[in-house]
């Protein structure tokens, strides 16, 4: 793979990155979905009770917003090292180049990590019901599965990308939290 300068962030690489971005363009990328379609056994859940996080999706039809996170000059090694060991620890996600439309019209080419549909992780194909149970009862290494919900939701509003699914999923989950008396929210 050659060096590529940008990243797309379609998830919690939007609000937490990890490294410094020296630029970032709100993106479109064709040919994949954001959804929650991926197992997560240790940062949002456990091995006995996994979380579902978000993973790029195949879908022809589709159009996912993000945001082209440019890596800065000379730290392009230190990145990548850092989002290999971040993005690929399990292999659910292969590295792709991508080619994004940027809001301000450029084409660019990016990395994005994408899902591998043959993966023991893969949880494709849910309904919004049964992502909302899921996610409303996990929690891993880096906090409940819901505030990884809540956060990306806001972040994507904030940015001026709302999703309407999450934003329902959301809804749904935060209608079970409160319905267990958790009072968690959305902040």
């Amino acid at each position: 793979m050659g060096k590529v300068n940008w990243v797309f962030g379609y998830g919690s690489l939007m609000w937490d990155p990890g490294f410094a971005v020296a630029e970032s363009v709100r993106a479109q990328l064709t040919g994949y979905a954001r959804s929650f379609c991926l197992r997560s056994t240790r940062y949002r859940g456990t091995e006995t009770n996994p979380g579902l996080v978000l993973g790029l999706d195949r879908n022809p039809d589709a159009r996912c917003s993000g945001l082209a996170l440019r890596i800065p000059d000379g730290d392009h090694a230190e990145v990548m090292d850092y989002l290999r060991e971040r993005e690929m620890d399990t292999g659910a996600y292969r590295e792709a180049i991508v080619p994004l439309e940027l809001e301000d019209g450029r084409q660019i080419e990016a990395i994005a990590y994408v899902m591998r549909r043959d993966h023991w992780q893969y949880a494709g194909g849910l309904c919004l019901h049964e992502q909302a149970r899921i996610i409303s009862c996990a929690q891993g290494k880096r906090g409940p599965n819901a505030e990884y919900l809540f956060n990306t939701a806001r972040h994507l509003s904030e940015i001026g990308l709302p999703d309407e699914t999450m934003n329902k999923l959301a809804s749904n989950v935060q209608e079970i939290l409160m319905g267990e008396g958790n009072r968690q929210t959305p902040d």
